[in-house]
């Protein structure tokens, strides 16, 4: 128990970390974690990615609500813009679990590698989108959270990598997409977690202490955790060279996403 506690303790501490140094949150931190957390702990790989993906839409609930509040203090966060982006968000997530509670857990770790190498390119080489356009009305805000909100779903992340995006492409000033991002996440995460805990309950295969797909021992160390860590690793961002480290973290990604894609290959 006592090296449980300290391995979910190391990962809440370096989740934190790089969401505070390289400003990378939400699953593309933890999910490559709580995999590697999992298959320490021999999980069934049955269920192994798809609590991963749970726990870590739970986590980013709790991390989502301390980045608004904190972009909020700067007049960061675009309201309007959350409150037309968050139906499509609900149905779209909410859509997301419930594919992802029922498509094989090997499919499911292939298409979250495909999405780690969009995310590793755009890190390594991506460019800023040129605004081009404005904003949709509700409607066509809803829409693109559906989207947003189904792919966030299938593989358990807050949805920032599409959102900002999404957001510059429509003359949304860069200093408010962040905080606007981290709000959207809130809703994301809490319709993913629902969906999960709905979908996974009663799973066969599954370890003690699981709110349906949400492992949650894990989940309570990794959050208070990384929120301790986070500011700490905010603070080092002004001192160190984050370009270079976030091109390290990009090649760290990509060997987790190596050996995830293997895994994956071998269970079929």
């Amino acid at each position: 128990m006592l090296a449980l506690f300290t391995l979910y303790g190391l990962l809440g501490a370096v989740t934190g970390m790089l969401a505070g140094l390289l400003g990378i949150g939400g699953g593309i931190v933890m999910v490559p974690m709580l995999h590697v957390a999992f298959s320490l702990q021999d999980v069934s790989p049955l269920v192994l990615h798809k609590l991963a993906l749970g726990t870590s839409l739970a986590g980013i609930m709790f991390t989502s609500v301390s980045s608004t509040l904190a972009h909020q203090r700067h007049v960061g966060v675009q309201w309007n813009i959350v409150g037309g982006i968050t139906p499509g968000i609900l149905a779209g997530t909410m859509l997301g679990s419930f594919l992802a509670a029922r498509i094989p857990a090997q499919w499911l770790q292939v298409v979250f590698v495909f999405f780690l190498l969009y995310v590793i390119y755009s890190m390594l080489f991506g460019k800023k989108p040129k605004a081009s356009r404005h904003l949709p009305g509700p409607l066509g805000l809803s829409a693109a959270g559906g989207v947003i909100g189904c792919v966030s779903g299938l593989v358990g992340i807050g949805g920032g990598s599409m959102s900002v995006p999404y957001m510059l492409w429509h003359n949304v000033d860069m200093h408010k997409t962040i905080g606007t991002s981290a709000a959207i996440g809130f809703p994301i995460a809490l319709s993913g977690t629902i969906g999960y805990v709905f979908n996974g309950w009663n799973m066969p295969e599954l370890p003690e202490y699981c709110l349906g797909l949400v492992y949650l021992p894990g989940l309570l160390i990794l959050v208070t955790i990384s929120m301790l860590t986070a500011p700490l690793g905010a603070k080092l961002a002004h001192r160190l060279p984050v370009g270079k480290l976030k091109k390290a973290f990009a090649c760290l990604l990509t060997i987790m996403c190596i050996k995830m894609f293997f895994d994956a290959m071998a269970a079929f």
